[in-house]
């Protein structure tokens, strides 16, 4: 393994946008504290080819040194295992012992203060946002991290530390190792913090240590990293709520598929990459969630998922550090295996290994949920009493407390109302009669979801709380979702309103798209004064690209996963 060396000075003028251009500069007005500026990286897929030369492909690992420069008062941080600074030069050291592909590199700087949440964690973030951000985690980070080890072997980055970024981080999370990037907005939205740390967590073992090759093979990273997750959560929280979170996820998966067509390629395991793709355009439900149920399959096969724990603790060790294609992990299957193998259970007739890597489709085999019927057979249940010609369950159904469920429960039905919209309009005011004001007071994940139906049904009468949540919202996956859907309709007007009104508090990326979202089917709009970015970055075509297959905005609502 090589090594890569690097030195950079903040804050300079931002630089000319570029294609794959992958540094965030931020003025305050974008920060939650307004009062100094920000910059991060964000390296996945091919992105951090402009940040330094590098070979940017997951097929070559090594590891790093930097040094950076920052003005007093600007807190620098890096993907590195070792970090040093010299305060009267206004000089960081990083260096990250361990070989890693160039997409793990990354960098992220501002008015950032800790706290310590665990022997091997600390939590960075505004200062504004760590008191929330130490109330949700201490002391559990190192819970998970000690499930994962019990798990899959000794956690070999050293710490883990969190840093919550603005909300005009592009994605939900990314798995920097030592250092995961996560966006702030998710801290309301407590389950949905768990999953997409532990998600992280995960990617420790699967996708920093071994990685893909290939993007060609995305699922080696993320399917094992969901499978790892939710063996992580079945530990820690019980096989209920992992069962509960998967039920809503292959929900997602299912309703990707009805609109992107079951014979699409992308729908894959093995997906051609064509020259001159992105491939962030390729990362989608099928890759985590068809990916997660060819590893489960596999894991069904040894009978017990305790010994396929003992297979995946031995292909962390023989692979750590290196990268890896689909026929090492599965030949390593079969060799710790050897009964499976006698057994020639890679041939199953309709299960083949083959298959599962290259039919379009659905994954060939799903995972047994009834575990979690105790928390899915209510969501079900309440779901057919709305949706039951004629309406006349409705005080059976008035009578159930949202507030009482958990977050995946209330989203898992707002979803399929959503999927069923528009409704009748008695339904849709009943529903808002029963169960708007106890909306109100949840999470965005539950509001943003509420809000969609509101919209899809035209119902007037709630369109105000669309108003006021676009006016408290900066992040892509608050503000995209309801502004395709409410440019799908007959409220492009009242789109256009809100935009004018808070443009200025949105990322000049995130104004961008939502300029062309509303600019279809009219003139083009005025050009907002902004040093506009001429490229949507990758995060946004994978989310651009599926809506434009899918004609709403439904898909980019399900794509809203951690990296």
């Amino acid at each position: 393994f090589g090594s890569s060396s690097l030195s950079c000075c903040l804050f300079p003028s931002p630089p000319l946008p570029v294609v794959f251009q992958q540094i965030w500069w931020l003025d305050p007005e974008l920060t939650y504290g307004n009062a100094k500026p920000f910059v991060f990286t964000q390296g996945h897929s091919v992105c951090n080819r402009s940040f330094f030369p590098c070979f940017d492909t997951p097929a070559v690992k090594c590891t790093y040194s930097a040094t950076v420069k920052a003005p007093a008062g600007i807190q620098v941080l890096m993907s590195a295992t070792q970090s040093s600074y010299l305060e009267e030069e206004g000089v960081y050291q990083f260096y990250m012992e361990y070989p890693v592909p160039a997409y793990l590199v990354a960098l992220v700087a501002g008015d950032l203060i800790h706290a310590d949440i665990g022997p091997r964690s600390r939590v960075w973030a505004e200062p504004c946002l760590l008191p929330t951000a130490i109330s949700k985690l201490s002391g559990i980070v190192e819970r998970w991290l000690t499930a994962a080890e019990s798990l899959y072997g000794p956690y070999i980055w050293g710490r883990y530390d969190i840093v919550f970024l603005p909300p005009s981080f592009p994605i939900v999370a990314m798995e920097n190792p030592c250092l995961t990037f996560i966006i702030s907005s998710i801290l309301e939205s407590d389950e949905f913090l768990i999953i997409d740390v532990i998600h992280e967590v995960a990617h420790s073992w699967f996708g920093n240590a071994v990685t893909n090759a290939t993007w060609e093979e995305m699922w080696l990273s993320e399917g094992l990293a969901t499978y790892a997750q939710r063996r992580i959560t079945t530990e820690t929280y019980g096989a209920a709520f992992t069962c509960l979170e998967t039920a809503f996820r292959l929900d997602a998966l299912h309703r990707q598929m009805k609109l992107l067509g079951e014979d699409n390629p992308v729908s894959k395991l093995q997906v051609k990459l064509e020259p001159g793709v992105n491939p962030s355009n390729l990362m989608n439900l099928f890759t985590y969630e068809k990916g997660y149920c060819f590893v489960y399959y596999l894991s069904q096969l040894c009978g017990d998922p305790r010994h396929f724990d003992s297979f995946l603790r031995a292909y962390i060790e023989k692979y750590k550090f290196t990268s890896v294609v689909a026929q090492d992990l599965l030949d390593s299957f079969l060799n710790f295996f050897p009964e499976l193998k006698e057994q020639c259970v890679e041939s199953k007739a309709g299960l083949e290994f083959e298959r599962w890597l290259n039919a379009t489709g659905p994954p060939l085999a799903e995972p047994d949920l009834s575990q979690g019927s105790s928390l899915t057979r209510p969501v079900e249940t309440l779901f057919k009493l709305w949706t039951t010609e004629p309406l006349d369950s409705v005080a059976a159904a008035s009578s159930v407390d949202l507030t009482k469920w958990r977050t995946f429960q209330t989203v898992l039905f707002l979803d399929r109302l959503l999927d069923g919209s528009p409704l009748p309009h008695e339904v849709i005011k009943k529903l808002s009669e029963c169960y708007s004001s106890q909306l109100d007071s949840m999470n965005a994940e539950i509001r943003i979801r509420w809000l969609q139906i509101v919209v899809r049904n035209d119902y007037y009468p709630d369109l105000y709380k669309v108003r006021r949540f676009l006016e408290n919202q900066m992040s892509r996956m608050y503000t995209i979702p309801l502004y395709e859907d409410l440019c799908t309709g007959t409220l492009k007007s009242f789109a256009l309103e809100i935009f004018y009104q808070t443009q200025n508090q949105l990322h000049p990326n995130l104004r961008k798209t939502i300029q062309q979202i509303l600019s279809q089917g009219l003139n083009p709009l005025p050009a907002i004064d902004t040093t506009a970015v001429t490229t949507d970055t990758p995060a946004m075509v994978l989310e651009d690209k599926v809506s434009e297959a899918t004609n709403g905005a439904i898909s980019l609502r399900d794509v809203n996963v951690s990296a």
